[in-house]
């Protein structure tokens, strides 16, 4: 799809869109500037219209039946994650009953390391990206600390290389083989939250399940972003965070897979918490644990139901549409965005380097771009025209137009903006 980068062809563009009414579905924030251009669904979603009615649809059950609320909400509390299993196994790609909305992100990453990161022998060693994320970095450290391991050692980061900012999937397949002895662990993110890199997640499962390997992923900016097929991969676990392309607000609830095949096993590794245990059992509080047999059983407590409301407001639009319709339109938004960088560097003979993943496979709905010399004034004078962007030391820009909610025009008038910030 060429689109002109023009108003028109934007507009253009915007009416031939499918999803273009969904724009409405959203609130989007207001400063000072005439306009504001949202592009930071990769940081913080989006409010859906419709969480501010469940959430207060849950607080008037929560007056009306008080404890009762729990058997007798519209949406009963006692089973108020299992709202989100089907459309969350749609969007990873997965059975209902391999994932379950609980904690946040990085709490789930550590409560699934307790059952997953088990050293023994020489398999003592976790391979992940280097520059991941640095709570994944820290989680990582302090779970090999935990072991008694030191990090310097028994973590294996695959840098980046330095011209690109980016990890070429041989490397770290190459890398797996190497130490294919030693890894216990692979654990990286599907898509790297600063250049956007989206990783050939199948190529890299299937080389950590060879090597004999435990093979889990963090999510976080690929969860609603990027089309994922985790069961059928053959992952073996994965967490990710829900208030970003999933929309579920600050802090919102996490979600995470644990494959079928790790299901029902009572001797495995585990925090256990009451709300893990076997429903049927639940409320005659015995003594032993008998774990859920779905991933259910990685539950310590009950829902916050309060925090999952907006979770659930976002989700009902990721049933109506689906990943396949929106991946279509991401690709040819990313595209456009990638136009429109492109054609103001152009333009105003200001040099730009987008660290990105030029290949739409090899990408979400995010691009990263530097620009050298200038990138903080360029970025302060996007900011304080309404554009809503992501600044990143020490000199990126974090872009992520979103297909639920942004359009082509929103693209267009970032590029005139970038342009005329360029020439300055």
């Amino acid at each position: 799809m060429n689109i002109p980068n023009t108003l028109e062809g934007a507009r253009t563009a915007d009416q031939a869109d499918p999803l273009a009414s969904y724009r409405d579905q959203f609130l989007f924030p207001q400063n000072q500037a005439e306009k504001v251009l949202y592009f930071t669904g990769n940081s913080l979603g989006l409010q859906a219209k419709r969480a501010k009615t469940i959430l207060l649809e849950e607080l008037d059950d929560w007056a009306r039946w008080g404890v009762d609320g729990h058997l007798e909400a519209e949406r009963p509390w006692l089973s108020y994650h299992e709202n989100f299993s089907a459309s969350l196994a749609q969007i990873v790609g997965a059975k209902p009953e391999e994932v379950v909305a609980m904690n946040g992100l990085t709490t789930n990453l550590h409560l699934l390391m307790v059952s997953f990161y088990q050293p023994k022998g020489k398999r003592t060693k976790i391979l992940c990206e280097g520059k991941a994320f640095p709570s994944d970095q820290y989680a990582l450290k302090s779970q090999l600390r935990f072991h008694g391991l030191d990090p310097k050692e028994h973590l294996i980061e695959i840098m980046p290389d330095p011209e690109t900012e980016l990890i070429e999937e041989d490397r770290i397949v190459e890398a797996i083989d190497a130490h294919k002895d030693e890894l216990a662990l692979v654990m990286i993110g599907g898509v790297n939250y600063y250049t956007g890199q989206w990783f050939d997640m199948q190529r890299i499962t299937d080389a950590g399940k060879r090597a004999g390997a435990i093979v889990g992923w963090d999510l976080a900016h690929a969860a609603g972003n990027v089309p994922l097929e985790l069961h059928k991969w053959n992952v073996d676990f994965a967490a990710w965070c829900g208030y970003k392309y999933l929309n579920s607000g600050p802090g919102g609830v996490s979600g995470v897979f644990i494959h079928e095949k790790h299901h029902g096993q009572s001797a495995i590794p585990r925090f256990e918490g009451w709300w893990g245990h076997d429903k049927e059992e639940r409320f005659k509080m015995p003594e032993d644990f008998v774990p859920i047999p779905t991933a259910e059983a990685w539950q310590l407590s009950n829902a916050p139901v309060f925090s999952m409301a907006p979770l659930l407001a976002s989700l009902e639009l990721f049933d109506e549409i689906g990943m396949p319709v929106l991946r279509n339109k991401s690709l040819t938004l990313t595209a456009y965005l990638q136009q429109v960088i492109e054609d103001a560097a152009r333009e105003s003979g200001q040099p730009i380097r987008i660290i990105t993943p030029t290949e739409a496979k090899k990408r979400g709905c995010q691009i990263s771009i530097s620009v050298p010399g200038k990138g903080k004034a360029v970025f302060q004078k996007l900011s304080a025209a309404g554009v809503i962007a992501d600044w990143r030391e020490p000199d990126v820009i974090r872009l992520a137009p979103v297909p639920l909610y942004n359009s082509y025009e929103d693209v267009y008038q970032f590029g005139q903006l970038l342009t005329q910030y360029l020439k300055d």
